[in-house]
């Protein structure tokens, strides 16, 4: 019999995933800019009472939802194997997001300004990651601007193998 807490963690984090997944498809459908939190809690299939018991407000779940996607990009490039294949599936990840490309087309601002910082807790995790994968500080910056760039001109998958080989095989790495 399993303790009667470990069954409300479990529901509780099944919770807050159906609403990060559901914030995502709002966002892939038009963006974030008329997101609202009434939006969420319907698209998500949860009430409004249990939203706002897991999130104060709409910043709150992007900012979960940001989280959530880094921690999942982490775990993409750690488990990939070489720098290259890293690079590459970072490079899928990013250019083929369906909330990316609605917010490229909605949000443009907001998107460049997220990407931009670089003092962000979120762009200092995937430096790092990089890092990990390459062991270079000047491959790591080149290949996170590489990365930011797709953010806003996405590539082909073709592409970001061809990409990531080059950028692995090159003296930087």
């Amino acid at each position: 019999m399993q303790p009667k807490y470990s069954l409300q963690a479990s529901a509780h984090r099944r919770t807050e995933a159906a609403i990060l997944e559901g914030t995502k498809a709002l966002i892939a459908r038009s963006g974030i800019s008329g997101l609202s939190m009434i939006e969420i809690a319907d698209h998500s299939e949860v009430s409004r009472a249990t939203l706002y018991n897991h999130y104060r407000d709409k910043d709150a779940v992007l900012a979960a939802l940001v989280s959530s996607e880094v921690q999942r990009l982490a775990e993409l490039a750690t488990t990939a194997g070489t720098p290259a294949d890293a690079l590459e599936s970072l490079s899928i990840s990013i250019s083929s997001d369906s909330a990316l490309t609605a917010m490229r087309i909605h949000d443009a601002s907001a998107l460049v300004a997220a990407m931009t910082n670089t003092s962000s807790e979120h762009y200092i995790t995937i430096a790092q990651i990089i890092y990990g994968a390459t062991k270079s500080q000047a491959g790591t910056g080149i290949a996170m601007r590489w990365l930011l760039g797709q953010v806003m001109q996405p590539i082909t998958p073709e592409q970001s193998r061809e990409q990531a080989t080059l950028l692995a095989a090159d003296t930087l790495f």
